[in-house]
């Protein structure tokens, strides 16, 4: 590999070392917890998990010293980028080595099917220095494959047997972490000898329960992202001409949109999991948005700013099931792939869907109607994630407000600009938390792996504690499995974590978000991630987590 061209601050951040839980430092003992199961199918998660069902949670102690075998690990980037997956590769390779120096770390290039394919490196101590406390995935690589078939599993325990591999750390969200226990249960009934471990991975913060109290990388990009809306929501008041309709990642859950809320205090945040809740229609959140806009400018405020999460659409009860009619009616339908026009297209939907579903969409701008007629994948779905939400809204906002000024209702001006926040942060140089926690999951999952473990996540909890504080040890991925109907058919999934309307994070947005929407300036500045300094400006978790702890 090439040497990597660094910026001054990576050449600093390169001698940063990250924090570890005090128990790590020493030499440990495993000590196991009580037994566990599922969250819910208990007979059914364990009809498919007969070998790794019902585990006992570990955690990790200071103990006398153990002398631990050679074991050869691999490591594998699964699906999408996260600030800290390379400090997660550092730990496991200096937990392996403090552990044997005669061990050994493999990287499978460019996510799952790199085991498949038996595409891989050597993982040296030159190569991983390189890559310490910096984001991305370009280390390894990552990537989408899914590993669900015999044949798969198969072709990945031939590579591991050339290599002498004895276990594969699969970093990566739920999904993946789903298939890393199922790879884990087949290894297990094989009598392959091979371990499989799972590390919490995603920056939309829906991997997580009591055991993971966050995933990796959510603490960086939140804080990258409200860097951004803070720098806009500066503008926006020295400027003061512009509404800013700012969309952010997060298609299955709003936990960016409200963690970034809460760190910069915009205006207007919207919540899809309370807009579904709600049962309110698309016409009641522009209402709800317009309703501020016009308070704002009879106080001579034509200015603000509106977090919108980017699964928003989903949420929504009667978009939902327009697009579930969309999917149904529209896959691998020869009559509407064969009409030229737009509006013969249009027609023809209309005539097909329900009456509900043809009212809504009707009222839909025409260019999101022809999103969701024409952007569709290769099952024939509607791509949800291409739909711009935030310029619908903003459509469907300034025709409302027309409406309102023609009947002298509404005496502002309405300006916008939209935004979205999504890649921004994926590979964002972890902040120091994150840097610190990724390392300490790395270097956990080594211990799991030199303790025998399989079929485990590596987990760090009391995050909200100085990182001496912190409790390492491992959570079996079944104890998190429910069953769930995925293209037709139950299989057992990692739950994902939504946002609770009844947990603190929402209910201290709830008290406050309407102090932020009146005339007072209530904006945030949160600045750019701080590596360097005093720990409450350096090293502070997420104010979700914080509020959650409390």
């Amino acid at each position: 590999m090439k040497p990597m061209i660094k910026s001054p601050l990576q050449i600093a951040r390169a001698s940063y070392q990250p924090k570890l839980p005090e128990a790590l430092k020493h030499h440990v003992v495993l000590k196991e917890g009580k037994f566990t199961e599922s969250i819910a199918d208990h007979e059914d998660i364990k009809a498919l998990f007969p070998n790794t069902y019902g585990m006992p949670l570990i955690a990790f102690e200071t103990g006398e010293k153990v002398d631990y075998p050679i074991a050869n690990a691999a490591v594998i980037l699964s699906g999408g980028q996260a600030p800290g997956g390379h400090n997660v590769i550092a730990g496991l390779f200096d937990g392996l080595k403090k552990m044997n120096p005669s061990n050994k770390l493999y990287g499978f290039l460019g996510g799952p099917a790199g085991l498949v394919d038996h595409k891989y490196i050597e993982l040296t101590k030159e190569i991983v220095d390189d890559y310490r406390n910096t984001g991305g995935f370009d280390i390894i690589g990552s990537g989408r494959t899914k590993i669900e078939e015999e044949e798969q599993y198969e072709k990945g325990a031939e590579i591991c047997k050339k290599l002498g591999i004895n276990a594969i750390v699969i970093i990566g969200g739920d999904d993946s972490n789903t298939n890393a226990c199922v790879l884990a249960e087949y290894y297990v009934q094989k009598n392959t000898g091979i371990q499989v471990i799972g590390c919490p991975k995603t920056i939309d913060g829906d991997l997580k329960n009591e055991m993971i109290e966050t995933s990796f990388g959510f603490d960086t990009a939140c804080k990258v992202y409200s860097e951004l809306i803070g720098n806009i929501q500066r503008d926006a008041n020295s400027s003061k001409k512009y509404w800013h309709f700012i969309r952010l990642m997060g298609r299955s859950a709003s936990h960016i949109t409200l963690e970034c809320a809460l760190q910069s205090q915009p205006n207007i945040c919207l919540i899809s999991e309370e807009v579904e809740a709600k049962n309110a229609t698309l016409t009641d959140v522009v209402e709800e948005i317009v309703k501020v806009i016009v308070h704002r400018a009879e106080h001579g405020l034509n200015f603000g700013t509106i977090l919108i999460p980017e699964g928003l659409i989903e949420f929504i009860p009667a978009m939902k099931k327009l697009i579930e009619e969309l999917n149904e009616l529209l896959a691998h339908n020869d009559d509407f792939n064969a009409m030229e026009t737009d509006e013969e297209k249009r027609q023809y939907v209309k005539g097909l869907l329900s009456p509900e579903s043809s009212k809504v969409y009707r009222d839909l701008p025409k260019g999101i109607a022809r999103q969701l007629t024409l952007d569709r994948d290769p099952h024939g779905n509607v791509q949800v994630s291409l739909i711009e939400t935030e310029k619908l809204l903003i459509e469907m906002v300034a025709k409302r407000l027309a409406n309102l000024k023609a009947h002298n209702d509404y005496k502002g001006k309405f300006s916008s600009i939209n935004h979205f926040f999504g890649y921004e942060g994926r590979c964002a140089i972890p902040s120091n938390f994150d840097a610190d926690y990724t390392y300490s999951l790395g270097y956990t999952a080594a211990l799991l792996i030199l303790s025998g473990k399989t079929g485990y996540m590596s987990s760090v909890r009391n995050l909200t504690a100085p990182a001496f504080e912190w409790i390492a040890g491992g959570v079996p991925i079944t104890m998190m499995m429910n069953m769930e109907r995925r293209h037709g058919k139950l299989k057992p999934v990692i739950q994902k974590a939504l946002v609770h309307l009844d947990g603190a994070p929402f209910k201290y947005f709830s008290a406050h978000r309407k102090d932020w929407a009146d005339e007072s300036q209530s904006y945030v500045y949160p600045g750019p991630i701080q590596y360097y300094g005093p720990t409450e400006v350096c090293d502070q978790p997420t104010k979700t987590l914080l509020l959650e702890k409390e």
